[in-house]
């Protein structure tokens, strides 16, 4: 079986940013199918689950679990994968964190399941260490924003200060005329 994942040697030139793409997040958890997980292995998604069920005491509730209908929705909705009745899987896919995925390797027991494992292993370590980053940068992001808003305060209190200083010193250099300036000319009488 001939994919898009191996190279014409049969390597594993598998990019990293193929598997972090099938990493989804669902119950709060860093999750790959097992349909995707399959295709990474090169076995049926059908035997890689018959594995599982064989081995299931291998395989507790935050190893591996199977996603609800609305899960699937959800999912169906973010990615594109055929409904079910229109050639589509007729079961629920199961979703493994990266402890179930580890344990994969042990059950499948073939040299490339081992190699794909460190692969994934990798890549969920990256995308934590990715999510680490941002928090961090989101932490710095808030305390420049923080300080910003502060300095805006400052500046609009040193603004209006400086609008009324203004105004006093216009009033001061011209102040208001009340009477007018200049000469008069007394009106002289009118002749006859």
């Amino acid at each position: 079986m001939k994919n898009n994942l191996t190279s014409s040697t049969g390597q594993l030139p598998v990019l990293a940013e193929l598997i972090e793409r099938r990493i989804y997040v669902i119950r709060g958890q860093k999750v790959m199918l097992d349909s995707d997980l399959a295709e990474l292995y090169q076995v049926t998604t059908g035997n890689l689950n018959l594995a599982v069920r064989r081995n299931s005491s291998r395989f507790p509730e935050d190893f591996m679990f199977q996603l609800t209908k609305e899960e699937v929705d959800s999912l169906l909705l973010q990615i594109a994968r055929a409904k079910p009745g229109r050639g589509g899987r007729q079961t629920a896919p199961y979703a493994f964190t990266e402890h179930g995925v580890t344990m994969l390797s042990s059950v499948l027991n073939s040299e490339r399941a081992v190699q794909m494992s460190i692969l994934i292993v990798r890549a969920f370590v990256k995308l934590r260490e990715l999510l680490a980053s941002h928090k961090e940068l989101a932490r710095k992001i808030e305390r420049m924003e923080a300080s910003q808003k502060q300095q805006t305060r400052t500046l609009e209190q040193h603004g209006s200060i400086l609008v009324a200083v203004v105004q006093d010193i216009q009033k001061l250099k011209h102040p208001p005329i009340t009477r007018a300036i200049g000469f008069r000319i007394p009106s002289s009488p009118k002749k006859k």
